[in-house]
């Protein structure tokens, strides 16, 4: 993989360094014009939403866990296809935030928080909230937003500024910038007007219907977030995606009235719109290792509500899981799931989840054998029962999971990596070049620097440490460390083993980080492997 070099991160860099000797004073930005269309190109965009996004890693704010990230792609995109762009440039992510908010960015990359997720009381309401984001983006709301703002900041700068400078802060502090009442500094900054609003729901809910999902659900969440205003305890105990995005009676009442005209249209069609395999193939969807494309639009029947296969209902008690205290949530469920009304498959896999990552696997085993005899082709009931399998010694078990879903789906990323960091660790060298081969495949167009860290700790144990020292690079880099990632590059230049090609290609990647880093150092702008922003 070729390190990316984002060029207008040194836009941001150049100015990083007032923000962060004088955080509250207001920030001052080069003025780039009064034209949203001359600010900034499509790649341009991207290269800011995907540095926001190595920073966020770099500061433990999102969730990385490559389930629930296809999850949260696989449900993204499906909205996308049916969108007003569909070819547009989109990445989805789980910020690990209990906060009540979900954000749109520069480039396409929109963020859901873990509290919205847990608080959802379906898919469609979280198909919705996602919807309207979408909105956002497809209209151009974030270029509006900032030609309407009287603000001396540019509001592309500020949103990776404000990532660059979380870096220098470090701890609470750092936190404090990207999460809180906001959840982002892009939010804090723009406000979108009440014609937007009302145009990312409109446009959101046509999405939403379009890709076969219930079109009164964006109203319905909104609906029940707005009674907070009710019973809050004044503007400060809103949920944050109230105070980003306000919620009026007539808004809600529009986005109603709009949903069941649609309702009434779609109930005059025999079935819900999919996409033949000609259309898939000139998709941008990132979905590869589905073998049906046919299943990226909803063909209207939904699975029972507490049915293990309501996917949703299982990515819901994960993310409760894997944004809190494993140890407290196995008390919280063992306590609850003793109510009939608790007792529901979801519960069960949230709680064996909890009890895998409290190191107690067996256990974990139990609570899934019955979910598994009741859904025994389930990929995430069968993915759960290989991670306890693990936990509890079962090696062998586990890894017979793993092959038959590889074999079954070869590029699914989720069971590809499990069934990887599975073989990686049993020590041989013969299971380890396995591993590598098959993660190899994925590194050309991967952002998560999890997948990288994994096939580079496989190269490592199979002997191929050139290969190893380049994906601890990009880790590196993936993962909001630019410094570390130049300093590996370095380091591996200097050995006597390298063959012409694998020189040069380490020789372009140290090319492509050098401005970069220099900008940085010059600007004294800190990063998270360099706090103190100064030339190492």
């Amino acid at each position: 993989m070729r390190l990316p070099y984002p060029r207008l991160l040194l836009l941001a860099a150049t100015t990083a360094a007032t923000f962060v000797a004088g955080a509250q004073d207001a920030v001052r930005l080069p003025d780039l014009g009064s034209s949203a269309n001359a600010l900034i190109s499509p790649r341009e965009a991207d290269d800011y939403g995907a540095q926001m996004l190595r920073q966020m890693h770099a500061l433990d704010m999102t969730l990385d866990d490559a389930l629930l990230d296809q999850y949260i792609n696989d449900l993204g995109f499906r909205l996308v296809a049916t969108s007003e762009r569909p070819k547009d440039h989109f990445r989805f992510f789980i910020v690990r935030d209990t906060q009540i908010n979900a954000f749109a960015a520069p480039g396409g990359y929109i963020g859901v928080n873990a509290g919205l997720i847990n608080i959802t009381q379906s898919e469609s309401e979280l198909a919705g909230v996602i919807a309207h984001e979408i909105g956002h983006i497809t209209q151009n709301h974030l270029y509006r937003a900032f030609e309407a703002s009287k603000k001396d900041a540019p509001l592309l700068a500020l949103v990776l500024l404000g990532a660059i400078a979380a870096g220098s802060a470090g701890g609470d502090a750092a936190a404090g910038v990207l999460m809180g009442g906001q959840g982002m500094l892009l939010q804090r900054q723009i406000n979108f007007t009440r014609k937007d609003e009302i145009e990312a729901d409109r446009t959101g809910i046509q999405t939403l219907a379009n890709a076969g999902f219930d079109p009164e659900a964006m109203a319905d969440f909104f609906g029940r977030m707005q009674d907070t205003l009710r019973v809050g305890e004044g503007e400060e105990a809103l949920p944050a995606l109230l105070q980003t995005h306000p919620v009026t009676l007539d808004r809600i009442s529009d986005a109603r009235a709009r949903a069941r005209v649609l309702e009434a249209r779609i109930k005059d069609r025999p079935k819900l719109p999919t996409l033949d395999k000609a259309s898939w193939e000139k998709s941008t969807a990132p979905v590869l290792y589905m073998k049906d494309p046919t299943t990226l639009v909803s063909t209207g029947t939904a699975a029972p509500k507490d049915s293990a296969t309501d996917t949703y209902a299982l990515m819901r008690e994960r993310v409760r899981v894997l944004s809190g205290d494993a140890g407290k949530l196995a008390a919280y469920y063992a306590t609850n799931l003793k109510h009939k009304e608790f007792d529901t498959a979801a519960n069960h896999y949230g709680y064996a989840v909890a009890l895998i990552r409290s190191n107690r696997g067996s256990q974990a085993v139990e609570q899934l054998q019955p979910l598994l005899a009741q859904q025994p082709a389930s990929v995430v009931l069968r993915l759960a029962m290989a991670d306890a399998y693990l936990d509890a010694g079962r090696a062998g078990d586990a890894m017979a999971i793993y092959k038959a879903l590889h074999d079954n789906s070869p590029r699914n990323v989720a069971v590809t990596l499990g069934y990887a960091k599975a073989l990686a660790t049993t020590g041989t060298v013969e299971n380890a070049r396995v591993a590598a081969g098959l993660l190899r495949p994925m590194l050309d167009n991967s952002e998560d620097p999890e997948i990288f860290r994994t096939y580079a700790q496989a190269s490592d144990r199979a002997g191929d440490g050139v290969h190893a020292a380049e994906a601890y690079a990009n880790a590196a880099y993936l993962a909001g460390r630019p410094f570390d990632a130049m300093e590996q590059l370095r380091r591996l230049l200097k050995r006597d083993d390298l063959d012409f090609y694998q020189r040069s290609r380490i020789q372009s990647q140290i090319a492509d980080l050098t401005p970069l880093l220099m900008e940085l150092k010059k600007r004294r702008v800190a990063t998270d492997d360099n706090p103190d922003g100064r030339t190492q």
